[in-house]
């Protein structure tokens, strides 16, 4: 099966690389809707060649990863929940959708920064049971994945396409290590944010002598 896979990938990278442009959203939408794609690598290698054009990159790739994730969505809206709880359990779906029901654009904007193997297929397809606004599911996918890929591109186009194998590496032997930083420091930053947005409003809020 997975000799299989890997010759699917190589026939959609084949039909896609003359697309120019258009083919990182299309890479990013079959990457996000059915095939895994290495989609961190093609989205830098395309940066790391054109690199005045990195941010455009980023945001096709964003794209793509928003609307591919549509039809995932879609499987859980009409009726994911069945599936999800056989794939996960039910502590973990409970888990899943009580973080959805108290912060549901960060339970799928912080999972879509993490890089892989981060099962971010799971957090969209709860979305789809959890029914998020799509308008908030769409933008917190392309937001997250915009962040990770221009921050991606900006690391090979420094150091070359070679660090993607040293940092993938990394993260596979200290996966959960690398993970709880990652979301420890998006939470901390967030935290941080929230407070001066409730000072700044409790000054504002002040009567004026």
């Amino acid at each position: 099966m997975k000799h299989l896979l890997n010759k699917w990938s190589l026939l959609i990278l084949a039909l896609l690389k003359p697309l120019g442009i258009w083919g990182v959203m299309g890479f990013a939408a079959v990457d996000a809707a059915f095939l895994g794609m290495p989609l961190d690598a093609i989205v830098a290698g395309y940066a790391y060649a054109d690199p005045r054009r990195f941010l455009l990159y980023a945001a096709m790739g964003a794209a793509g990863s928003a609307l591919g994730s549509i039809v995932i969505y879609l499987i859980g809206y009409k009726g994911g929940e069945l599936l999800l709880v056989k794939r996960i359990g039910k502590q973990r779906f409970n888990k899943i959708k009580a973080s959805f029901e108290r912060h549901e654009f960060l339970a799928v904007m912080l999972p879509s920064m993490l890089p892989p193997p981060t099962p971010f297929k799971l957090f969209v397809l709860s979305a789809g049971v959890a029914e998020m606004n799509f308008g908030h599911f769409l933008a917190a996918i392309f937001f997250g994945r915009l962040l990770r890929f221009s921050l991606v591109s900006l690391i090979v186009i420094r150091y070359g396409p070679a660090i993607l194998g040293f940092v993938g590496g990394m993260v596979h032997r200290h996966l959960r290590l690398a993970i709880a930083v990652i979301a420890a420091a998006l939470l901390i930053g967030w935290w941080v944010w929230r407070l001066r947005k409730r000072r700044s409003r409790r000054r504002t809020e002040r009567p004026t002598q």
